[in-house]
């Protein structure tokens, strides 16, 4: 699946097909209950106690409660009983002692599963478009529809996350990113078939885009299952985010030299091969769960279910500021070609250009999930995410290679926002509607990172490219003032509880 990583209705009542977990007595960091009921998740950096936390197995309506003091030992307490056909709950990942960092996140064995088949998925994708361009214009000889065929991986995105995000909640999520990986190897596989006319391969790759949001967004909320919803998950997001920027500098480069010993259509053929691998590693490696919502759930289905997360102002305008973001940062790098010609340089120092912004995302990643605490990653989401299109200013006198890179570098780095805006986010959506929120957060930022590069050569045709890049960073940083003056307005911004809902809240609250 491609990389490119309010008013909530009240939560339904106990689920009969949960067992409830026995109430904990052993005491933890927060007073406040865990959710399930009309109060608060705990606040603080690392994860709920094992035992209130989301389970490996089945999980439970009804979560334990907790009351003030240290926490207890990392040991899960076992639901009472399992459905038929599922697995018995495995033990909670281990509550850490201190501030975790990546390498914690390495010790839950389900992750490690989750992780390596991200990297056979995100190898497939990347091949594919690339192989699959390539065929397009060894058929066409159009670069109209070659340029089209990669065009269409971000098209569909806004069609699957709207229409398709009620299946994230209302199956099983290890079925669907089974399915969903099975699904993009058929694909594939068709591709390959000589006989299939390059109509159909157009159809076949808007296909693959349409179920990618299905993907994305049930395994951004498995890992809330996998990993609690505290700093584990964060950092886990961080992990499958680097992962996918890192495919930006070295997917494409793989990808070449693949197809210097094969065909496209022999390329095309690996690629379905590692959708297999995945689904393979997703099916054997990681625990079956239930589904989060009965298909009659509140949160309702299909568009109607949309528009119940969409109301919720809070959940709405933390989308709103995963992504206003990437619409303005996208324009350097769609003109780069563009800019790298005006300003006569090789297509090594485009090559620069084009990684510079990735490498500062990487930078500032890891920089803010090694070295700072969940509290400090909180307080800073909102100065990165307002300041992160500022150095596009310094585009203004038309730079050479070395300052364009630095600005596009620095804005880069400004995405370690993205780890505060995590835990805010995970915090501010029901359970029984965070696959739906969150596949409606990433088919949101793969539109508008489309419409960002549409819009950018649609300037660049009337006026000279820096000067597009350089009112991007004015107009861009209007704009984020704006998400982040709503974001505070609807309470998501952490100053209440970490962007938790006040304690007694579960109805409407938004407009």
């Amino acid at each position: 699946m491609p990389p490119h990583d309010d008013a909530t209705p009240a939560r339904p009542g106990p689920d009969p097909r949960r067992t409830a977990r026995a109430t904990d007595s052993a005491p933890s960091p927060t007073s406040s209950a865990q959710p399930g009921g009309p109060t608060v998740r705990p606040t603080g950096s690392a994860p709920a106690p094992a035992s209130a936390q989301p389970g490996i197995g089945p999980r439970p309506t009804a979560r334990a409660t907790a009351s003030a003091t240290p926490p207890p030992p990392a040991t899960a307490t076992a639901s009472a009983s399992a459905s038929p056909g599922e697995s018995p709950a495995a033990p909670a990942p281990p509550v850490p002692t201190r501030r975790p960092g990546y390498r914690a996140v390495f010790q839950v064995r389900e992750f490690r599963v989750v992780f390596v088949a991200h990297l056979f998925s995100l190898l497939g994708v990347v091949v594919s478009e690339l192989a699959l361009t390539v065929l397009v214009y060894d058929l066409t000889r159009s670069p109209l529809l070659s340029s089209l065929t990669f065009a269409l991986g971000f098209l569909p995105y806004l069609v699957g996350g709207t229409l398709l995000a009620g299946f994230t909640d209302r199956f099983p999520p290890r079925r669907i990113l089974v399915v969903c990986d099975l699904f993009c190897a058929g694909a594939v596989a068709l591709m390959v078939v000589p006989a299939t006319p390059v109509a159909a391969l157009l159809v076949l790759r808007c296909a693959i885009a349409v179920v990618s949001p299905v993907f994305n967004g049930t395994r951004m909320a498995t890992l809330a299952d996998i990993l609690g919803e505290g700093d584990l998950f964060v950092l886990g997001r961080s992990l499958l985010r680097i992962v996918s920027q890192s495919a930006l500098l070295t997917g494409y480069a793989v990808g070449g030299v693949l197809l210097t010993v094969l065909p496209p259509r022999g390329a095309l053929a690996v690629t379905a091969t590692t959708f297999l691998v995945s689904a393979l590693l997703l099916r054997f490696g990681t625990v079956r769960r239930p589904a989060r919502a009965p298909a009659s759930g509140a949160a309702g289905s299909g568009l109607s279910g949309t528009w119940a997360v969409l109301r919720d102002r809070r959940i709405r305008a933390l989308m709103l500021m995963f992504w206003a973001p990437p619409l303005f940062a996208v324009v350097p790098e769609a003109l780069a070609a563009p800019y790298a010609d005006r300003i006569g340089v090789s297509t090594a120092a485009l090559g620069l250009l084009m990684c510079a912004l990735p490498v500062g995302t990487i930078a500032g990643e890891l920089c803010a999930g090694s070295f700072l605490s969940a509290a400090t990653r909180s307080r800073i989401v909102l100065p990165l995410a307002v300041t992160g299109v500022l150095p596009y200013l310094l585009y203004a006198p038309e730079p050479g290679v070395p300052l364009a890179a630095a600005a596009l570098f620095l804005a880069g780095a400004t995405g370690a926002y993205t780890l505060g805006l995590d835990a805010w986010f995970v915090a501010a959506v029901p359970e029984e509607q965070r696959g739906r929120a969150m596949t409606l957060m990433t088919a949101g930022m793969m539109t508008v990172q489309g419409v960002g590069m549409a819009g950018a050569g649609l300037a660049a045709e009337f006026v000279p490219v820096h000067a597009v890049v350089a009112g991007t960073g004015v107009l861009g940083t209007l704009c984020l003032l704006a998400a982040a003056a709503e974001l505070r307005a609807a309470g998501g911004d952490g100053t209440g509880a970490d962007g938790r809902r006040p304690k007694g809240e579960t109805g409407l609250t938004g407009m």
